[in-house]
């Protein structure tokens, strides 16, 4: 098997370093670091981020000046001006709830979703609920992956009502194509958080995956939450948020690093757009399926 091979030799060598590295230690560094009100500091990473991403563009930001954030985080989760992701109208169509790329999509087989080619990992482990097996066992699902230089705040794909929300402690490798191909169960491995609505095409899932350098991530109605205050060792049930109803393309959280977002639906009635292929790109609010 040699290096150009998926899951060959240097994606094996990548995904075994990040094993050895003190994963949350690296986290908390990051959380502080982009957080820090210094000014050298601020427009050292903001300068260095925007010369390694000439993608950024900051006309679309509320704020365009990227020097004017109080932090790197704030640059980082920058709000969009108002008008900039058009949400597609509809009430059974599904819009994307970030601007990223497709890594997979498609049905849900036997419970079970594509992480890469040759690879599968269960929904059940994924929402650390047995009962999701059955629940989302033929449904749809969307796995969006977010990089540096993407907007990285998350919307709904469709109105919704929050029904639970569960902290689920994990790894904290990266999410790329590499590891996506090499680590077992990457998504249901790595730290995230689950929330599960009820929306008018039935259950959905929105599943907000920690990453190697994630400092946290946010939710309008809990703020940050991993870990939550006060938590202990295993899953965590958020009582924060429960019954409040979302509109399509309202915002849900936040990544302060960048990330994945797993969408699942447990109706097989969702029609997935069929330009909607794995590395594509998307957009928020534009429509990737319907239901």
């Amino acid at each position: 098997m040699n290096d150009a091979t998926p899951g060959g030799t240097s994606d094996r060598l990548f995904a075994g370093l990040q094993s050895w590295l003190p994963q949350r230690w690296l986290a908390a560094r990051m959380h502080s670091l982009a957080r820090s009100r210094n000014p050298t500091v601020r427009k050292l990473l903001i300068g260095t981020v925007l010369r390694s991403y000439p993608q950024i563009q900051m006309s679309e930001a509320a704020e365009p000046d990227p020097y004017a954030y109080a932090s790197f985080n704030a640059f980082f989760t920058r709000a969009l001006r108002q008008g900039a992701r058009p949400v597609a109208a509809g009430e059974r169509t599904i819009v994307s709830p970030v601007d990223g790329t497709v890594s997979q999509c498609g049905p849900v087989a036997d419970g079970r979703l594509i992480q890469a080619k040759g690879r599968t990992y269960s929904v059940a482990s994924l929402l650390t609920d047995p009962g999701a097996a059955e629940r989302y066992a033929a449904g749809r699902f969307a796995c969006l992956y977010l990089a540096p230089y993407n907007y990285h705040r998350v919307h709904m794909p469709c109105a919704g009502e929050l029904r639970r929300t569960r902290y689920v402690p994990g790894k904290l490798f990266s999410v790329n194509a590499a590891t996506s191909r090499t680590v077992e169960d990457l998504y249901a491995t790595n730290e995230r958080v689950v929330c599960e609505f009820e929306t008018n095409i039935g259950p959905m899932a929105m599943v907000m995956v920690g990453a190697l350098l994630v400092g946290s991530i946010e939710t309008v109605f809990a703020g940050e939450i991993n870990p939550p205050a006060g938590s202990r060792a295993g899953a965590q049930d958020l009582a924060a948020g429960v019954g409040q109803r979302f509109a399509k393309g309202e915002e849900l959280g936040r990544f302060n690093m960048g990330s994945t977002v797993i969408v699942v639906f447990a109706s097989s009635s969702v029609a997935l757009e069929s330009a909607l292929l794995p590395g594509s790109a998307v957009r928020l609010g534009q429509a990737i399926a319907c239901g």
